[in-house]
């Protein structure tokens, strides 16, 4: 018998109701960076000046300004490794396609051999 705390494996958590956390790369971690964003510049604020709305106003600027932040951080670095990774997968496939042959660049060309650039 399942508790009421307990969630299903292959259910998803929606922030806002479009969000899909679970799903979407590098949502998690920007909702988590935003919210200890948020918590630090709010209290700082608190702490420095003592005013309770601004303080508020603060903290969600904080938490909004730290989740784009990171988002686009985040986001930028995936495209640049799913580059990295189609270079690379492409890069063995030519390894495997030219070995052995002619073409192959690593192979050692004699004199014997002729090119024909």
């Amino acid at each position: 018998m399942a508790g009421e705390g307990d969630s299903e494996p292959g259910k998803s958590f929606k922030l806002l109701g479009f969000l899909d956390v679970k799903n979407v790369p590098c949502a998690r971690e920007s909702v988590l960076y935003g919210s200890l964003g948020s918590l630090v510049m709010g209290l700082g604020h608190f702490l420095a000046t003592s005013r309770v709305k601004r303080s508020c106003d603060v903290a969600v600027g904080g938490f909004i300004c730290t989740m784009l932040g990171y988002w686009f951080y985040c986001r930028y670095n995936l495209a640049q490794q799913r580059i990295r990774q189609r270079m690379l997968k492409q890069g063995m496939k030519n390894r495997i396609l030219f070995e052995g042959s002619y073409l192959d660049p690593e192979k050692e060309h004699t004199g014997s051999e002729r090119s024909d650039s």
